[in-house]
């Protein structure tokens, strides 16, 4: 069977607002993206998946959509967009957008029109009630808002500025169905699908159980002392992702990434039957919440591979515009963040890289009160160092601010006075410029990584199996494709290991430390191999 080039690719995931500034107003656009494109593709990454740049009042800067068929201006122009697509294609790359199928902007003509009355030809376009139930939204709170305009509570599962639309009204399908192969028919290659489980909600409006859970988790999504039964999840949505990746094959062989969320074998549904007729991709984000220890990884390629056999691919993500950077769950320690990326651009999965997360970039600490991100004003009651004991990062704006590209003055994103969001204090130590000078840099070992992926079929598209008879907090793993064999050794411990293996060549090594003397294999504290049997 040929494995389909989704499976084979690595993602690099860029938040456009705050990548490159092109006009020097502070704001990151389409055309900064395309000064930079030479850089993504010198790195070695295949695809490029793109935060939302349609048309949009920036409330949630993008994923508050009113018009899903034009760009936002502060981003740049259809044109724009469209030479996008025609130079990642030049360079034999692909690109991805991201598609927000679950709600729009309460500023999208369409709500506007749907709030006015309770006869208007899209009254059924989004959900309406006349009181609410117990419904909770995925930030905390009553999903029901009232419109005095209509005098009826409309459900939003997220924000209360993005309304869900009604996926129950065949014409509200068709036509986002008709947003997609709009951009399917620009040249786009797949989007990613912004919370993709809460596309469907329960017909009867049944109240959602009780639990004793506080907080959600990524295995589960119920928290609040409510469950989510009845909003997230829905057997309409695993048949949607079915319909949706027939829209997506009349154009070939196109990427769909589900953000997600539940038990494995929830995710699993999401894929589809045997043969992977659902989206190609989701996301299994526990490994957002890593543990740093070879038994944790150990754990987590076993369950990966178990839950996601071929014809399907698991995705390896530790980072994104969500989320703490993962470098921060490493205490900034850069040996750490090496063998992190040694293991997500070896294993068998699709890698996903969010920008900056190459030259080692780090959460900013800014105060709550000001943020920009809506998120944060919502849970003003809880004090900041609750989400910092449980490694949250409740203000998203900390992991979006501009991307540091040289130590000039707003770290070379910009020569705009004031940038959207206050660049890092430490971009004049760690930025692209900086990291490129250094042969040893984070930046060139995910660059050599990225390399030897592409030369070898067996970490592209090859099986694994785990080694066994390791030393404590060794992992080993091998790669096989057609006859060749690809072993991967990494040692999550501070101290040197040392131990023997099978003869292979080494084509790798994290650091000069890193050997094969003889018959045994030496790697350094934090070291790691690459070796071609």
């Amino acid at each position: 069977m040929i494995t389909p080039w989704y499976h084979k690719t690595a993602i690099y995931q860029i938040y456009p607002r705050s990548f490159f500034d092109s006009n020097n107003d502070g704001i990151g656009d389409l055309p900064g993206i395309l000064q930079k494109l030479d850089y993504i593709h010198g790195l070695g990454f295949e695809t490029i998946w793109i935060s939302p740049f349609f048309s949009s009042p920036q409330a949630d800067f993008g994923y508050d959509i009113s018009d899903y068929t034009d760009v936002a201006p502060e981003y740049g122009t259809m044109r724009d967009a469209l030479r996008l697509i025609e130079e990642v294609h030049k360079r034999g790359m692909r690109i991805v957008f991201d598609m927000v199928m679950n709600h729009t902007s309460k500023e999208h003509p369409w709500f506007k029109e749907s709030r006015s009355s309770r006869d208007n030809p899209k009254a059924d376009w989004y959900i309406w009630r006349d009181r609410p139930n117990n419904w909770q939204s995925l930030t905390i709170g009553s999903g029901w808002h009232y419109s005095a305009e209509r005098g009826q509570y409309y459900w939003a599962s997220f924000l209360p500025f993005q309304p869900d639309l009604n996926y129950r009204n065949p014409e509200v399908k068709k036509t986002m169905f008709d947003a997609v192969r709009f951009w399917l028919g620009k040249g786009v290659d797949g989007f990613r699908l912004d919370i993709f489980n809460a596309i469907y909600k329960d017909a009867q409006f049944r109240d959602n159980p009780f639990t004793f859970k506080l907080l959600p988790s990524e295995a589960d999504p119920s928290g609040f002392f409510r469950q989510t039964k009845y909003t997230l999840n829905l057997p309409e949505s695993f048949e949607f992702a079915r319909e949706f990746r027939q829209v997506c094959d009349e154009f070939g062989e196109k990427l769909s990434l589900g953000e997600v969320s539940g038990e494995r074998d929830t995710l699993r549904k999401y894929l589809g039957g045997t043969e992977n007729d659902g989206l190609t991709l989701v996301f299994d984000f526990e490994m957002l919440n890593f543990k740093f220890t070879a038994g944790y990884f150990r754990r987590i390629i076993l369950d990966l591979e178990a839950a996601y056999p071929a014809p399907f691919m698991p995705v390896y993500v530790f980072s994104n515009h969500d989320r703490r950077r993962s470098i921060n769950r490493l205490g900034e320690d850069v040996r750490k963040a090496k063998l992190l990326h040694l293991l997500q651009l070896t294993v068998r999965g699709v890698p996903c890289m969010y920008y900056g997360e190459e030259i080692g970039m780090t959460n900013l600490s800014l105060p709550r009160d000001t943020a920009l991100d809506p998120v944060p004003h919502k849970f003003k009651f809880i004090p900041r160092f609750v989400f910092d004991l449980l490694g949250l990062t409740i203000n998203r704006d900390e992991v979006r601010t501009p991307m540091q590209w040289d130590g000039t003055r707003n770290a070379g994103f910009s020569s705009a006075q004031k940038t959207w969001l206050p660049v890092h204090e430490n971009s004049p130590d760690i930025n692209v410029e900086n990291e490129n000078g250094k042969e040893d840099s984070l930046l060139n070992t995910i660059r050599a990584l990225l390399k030897i992926r592409k030369l070898e079929n067996s970490l592209q598209e090859g099986s694994l199996e785990l080694t066994g008879n390791l030393p404590d907090n060794v992992l080993g793993y091998s790669r096989k494709f057609e006859g060749e064999k690809i072993i991967v050794l990494l040692n999550f411990g501070k101290h040197e290991k040392v131990f023997q293996l099978e003869h292979a060549d080494p084509i790798f090594k994290l650091s000069k430390m890193d050997e094969i003397r003889g018959t045994l294999v030496h790697l350094n504290g934090y070291g790691g191999m690459i070796l071609k049997g």
